[in-house]
Formats: structure tokens, C-alpha cells, sequence
């Protein structure tokens, strides 16, 4: 075959990330990402490695707040066990499944979607997936995150 007339396609979209973020007023980091499905072993790792320090940091005084999805290894007894050994520094805000409205997070995968797709060529693998999304979350203006948080406050 011509090789002139082949075209080279990147199947499956050449690989997913599941990607873990956390943020705070003017505070925000990447707490985990993994090319697998999260399990509660994991999202527990993922909890005491980044989570944990950051909501230290963010909350010295242990009176923070934190909303996570309903997955099944958020709600996993492993999970709820980090989270309720964990209960005395920071509360878990029970919302509702299927809401992504109430999460200001969700808003942001969505911004992060949208610079992946419009990025003059995509991402052929998981390593320039990673690097996309990374220099994406860099770049995001603080204030975004504010509004995304108010945004939320106002339908809680």
C-alpha cells in the first residue's frame, strides 16, 4: 500500500486518565491520577499521601470541609474509615447523587476537557494526556476557581 495514502488514527483516543484534584479559594493542586479503575485501596492511598496534606495546610486549625463524588471507593468501608479516623479535622459533605452542579470540581473537568480538545494536535498517549492536563490546571485562572465555588454556595 502507498504509504502517502494512509492516515494514522490514535485508536481508544490513545488512553483515559481518571484525574484527582482538590481546591481551595486561591488554593489548588492535583491530588492523584491513574490510568486504571480507582479502588478503594487506592483512593485511601490517594487520601493519606495529597489529600491529607493539603487540607492541613489549608485548614490548620482542622475545621475544614470536603466534598467528594459518591463513587463506590468514596463510600467504601475502607474509605469511610480513613474519613471517620480522619473526622476530627476536616467534615465530608454528604450531597446528593448524581448532581454535578452541587460539585464545583465538575465544572472544572469540563474546562479541562475543552483545552485537551482544542490543542492544535491531541494527545496520542497517556504520558501527553497527563502533560496536557497539567499545563492545563496550571494555567487556570484563580479566579475561575472563586466562581466555580460561589457558583455551588449559591445552590447549596
Amino acid at each position: 500500500m502507498d504509504q502517502a495514502c494512509q492516515v494514522g488514527i490514535v485508536q481508544g483516543h490513545g488512553g483515559s486518565i481518571s484525574w484527582f484534584g482538590v481546591f481551595f479559594k486561591a488554593l489548588f493542586g492535583i491530588f492523584g491520577a491513574c490510568t486504571n479503575l480507582l479502588n478503594a485501596i487506592r483512593y485511601v492511598e490517594l487520601l493519606d499521601d495529597s489529600f491529607h496534606p493539603f487540607m492541613m495546610f489549608c485548614y490548620p486549625h482542622v475545621n475544614g470541609v470536603f466534598q467528594q463524588e459518591n463513587r463506590t471507593s468514596h463510600k467504601s468501608r475502607l474509605a469511610t474509615g480513613w474519613l471517620d479516623e480522619h473526622s476530627f479535622e476536616f467534615s465530608v459533605i454528604n450531597w446528593p447523587p448524581r448532581r454535578p452542579d452541587l460539585n464545583p470540581i465538575e465544572h472544572l473537568w469540563v474546562i479541562l476537557e475543552q483545552g485537551v480538545k482544542g490543542q492544535n494536535t491531541a494527545p496520542t498517549n497517556i504520558s501527553e494526556l497527563w502533560t496536557a492536563l497539567a499545563n492545563i490546571w496550571q494555567v487556570i485562572p484563580v479566579k475561575c476557581f472563586q466562581n466555580l465555588l460561589n457558583l455551588c454556595l449559591l445552590v447549596w
